[in-house]
């Protein structure tokens, strides 16, 4: 260790057993918090330990440690107001207009959804897709049966088909 920062390293050991107490102290009058004012005090030196060029020099330490844990203070703040406005405008959709799903309808359809998914991978293919483009796409049995290839009669089979895997794998209360 150079005599550099030596010297630099007494002096920080110094300004901190001068002024610690009476930082804390000053802090949690200010905040009323005597843990959050232990957070600040602590965010304050690790600041003057950043900024250790700041150090020398320095005539009046509690005007700089008063004004370096101000500004923490008013940082914090600020970054409160954001988290509770990021917070309302989470809030919002869901309180402010009706039509949105709440939570709970959110999961039971997620859950129908993946039912649906495991039905549709256990139907052939043909019945899976008239089940898709008849049902999700709406198109008429007789343009599916078209684009299949088959007749309007095995397009309703398919249907048929799928509609009785889902019930049969329908969850019931």
């Amino acid at each position: 260790m150079s005599a550099a920062d030596f010297s630099l390293r007494e002096e920080v050991h110094a300004l901190y057993s001068s002024h610690h107490g009476w930082l804390y102290g000053w802090l949690r009058r200010k905040l009323g918090c005597p843990h959050h004012a232990a957070d600040v005090a602590h965010d304050t030196f690790e600041r003057v330990l950043a900024a250790r060029d700041a150090l020398c020099g320095v005539e009046q330490p509690r005007a700089w440690l008063t004004t370096t844990a101000t500004r923490l203070i008013i940082d914090e703040a600020r970054r409160e107001r954001l988290r509770q406005a990021y917070l309302a405008e989470l809030s919002l959709p869901g309180q402010a207009s009706e039509g949105y799903p709440s939570p709970e309808q959110t999961l039971v359809a997620l859950q129908a959804l993946e039912q649906l998914s495991a039905v549709l991978e256990a139907v052939s293919p043909k019945a899976r897709a008239a089940f898709v483009r008849h049902y999700l796409d709406g198109e008429a049995v007789a343009t599916v049966a078209a684009e299949l290839g088959v007749s309007t009669r095995m397009v309703g089979k398919y249907l048929a088909q799928v509609l009785v895997c889902c019930a049969q794998r329908a969850v019931l209360p």
